[in-house]
């Protein structure tokens, strides 16, 4: 990808990852609105971008002009609030009735939630890709409709590899060459951003851990502190340790530091599909490409993550109304312009049709086949998703086996 790319103007206009959206909260999914009659629907979900309230209010308010007997409410929360967010709304009992969000099995294995074939019709479920459907099903049944995917790839400043004399690498001892040369350029650049604050350390950390061999484990078991992810996870050391990163990783988070790569001071950084429509509004002038991101021994592999909408059953009585909105959103003439705006991959067939051709794309379509995800289907995951989130970061200053058996221990405390 050259500089020269642009996204399409729905994919431009909703490019920038910020996570500061002003929520507008609602008091709860208990019951209709008896004074006017009308069915309401609660929904939160998080900011994908700047765009993402905008984004909702538009299809709310195409989905209330046909079904004028049903309301929607919206709470748009940042991802580092949502975790909080709907556990206190389900201890309050106040969970909403649709939910945008990761981890769903422990809200399965506590009857929490519909099953996804009872909350959209047959048509609407046929449609999603299969692949996506079974990382949603606990045992056998999916309870969580995906929503969007998306996979990783290795953002590379051209000018600054070049300037450096290193090119863009593909596997660990080649990306520590590049990054340290990028680094040694001096000038506030660093060669490697690597986020493991608490807005995403999970996902840094996969890159690495599974880049080496390693897993998080499966729908049964969390595998934290196992000896195949010691060798990202000591990788992770050496980069830091060599000066190849940016200043105080440990407690960096993904969105500012992609904004600093965007102003062109870091020569590579994993990214997101949005991360091109970001650099459209921001800096069209960078000269970067996309490639795979490296592993160990140059083998292929992406972190494909899939966020999902789930419906929480409630008082049972809005079945029907979630129903026709699930249906209405997935419908190609609304759910394609949404994904497209906010930069992400379909999970629906006739979605992948549509945005087939969108070049912007296709660096992460390419890669998505070899993509390895979070074990979402493991009720534990959600503690073990917050351990990696509060204790990760710590790898800049501790031993990598002493942070892994940590993680593994706040994981499996619940």
């Amino acid at each position: 990808m050259k500089k020269s790319l642009r996204l399409s103007a729905a994919v431009a206009l909703a490019a920038t990852a910020t996570l500061t959206l002003a929520s507008c909260g609602f008091g709860g999914g208990g019951s209709d609105d008896s004074a006017s009659g009308k069915t309401t629907i609660d929904l939160l979900v998080p900011s994908y971008s700047d765009a993402t309230q905008g984004l909702w209010e538009d299809v709310i308010t195409g989905f209330e002009a046909e079904n004028t007997d049903i309301d929607v409410k919206l709470e748009v929360q940042s991802w580092d609030n949502l975790e909080t967010v709907i556990a206190t709304k389900i201890q309050a009992g106040e969970a909403p009735d649709i939910y945008n969000g990761g981890p769903f099995a422990g809200f399965a294995a506590d009857d929490l939630l519909y099953p996804a074939e009872d909350v959209v019709s047959p048509e609407t479920y046929s449609d999603f890709q299969d692949s996506f459907i079974a990382n949603a099903e606990v045992d056998g049944t999916a309870y969580a409709l995906p929503l969007i995917a998306s996979a990783r790839a290795l953002f590379v400043n051209n000018a600054l590899l070049e300037q450096a004399g290193a090119q863009a690498p593909t596997n660990w001892d080649e990306l520590l060459d590049a990054a340290t040369k990028v680094s040694a350029l001096g000038g506030g650049v660093a060669g490697y951003g690597m986020p493991l604050g608490s807005e995403e350390a999970q996902a840094e950390a996969a890159v690495w851990l599974w880049g080496g061999g390693g897993t998080f484990g499966d729908a049964s078991t969390i595998t934290i502190d196992d000896p195949s992810n010691l060798p990202g996870a000591e990788q992770i050391k050496k980069m830091i340790d060599a000066g190849a990163t940016q200043a105080d990783p440990g407690s960096t988070d993904r969105s500012p530091l992609m904004d600093i790569f965007i102003q062109g001071k870091i020569g590579m950084q994993v990214g997101l599909p949005p991360t091109v429509g970001q650099i459209a509004d921001n800096n069209p002038d960078l000269d970067y490409s996309i490639v795979p991101i490296p592993t160990k021994d140059g083998s292929p592999f992406t972190l494909g993550v899939m966020d999902q909408l789930m419906a929480f059953q409630n008082d049972g009585d809005k079945q029907d109304a979630i129903t026709k909105f699930l249906d209405y959103y997935y419908s190609s003439d609304v759910y394609v312009p949404w994904v497209q705006a906010e930069g992400f991959l379909p999970v629906t067939k006739s979605g992948a049709e549509a945005l087939g051709g969108e070049e912007a794309l296709k660096p992460f379509l390419d890669v998505l086949p070899d993509a390895q995800f979070y074990p979402s289907t493991n009720p534990g995951w959600s503690a073990a998703d917050s351990a990696f989130k509060a204790l990760f970061g710590q790898i800049q200053t501790k031993p990598a086996q002493d942070v892994l058996t940590e993680v593994q221990a706040q994981a499996d405390a619940g």
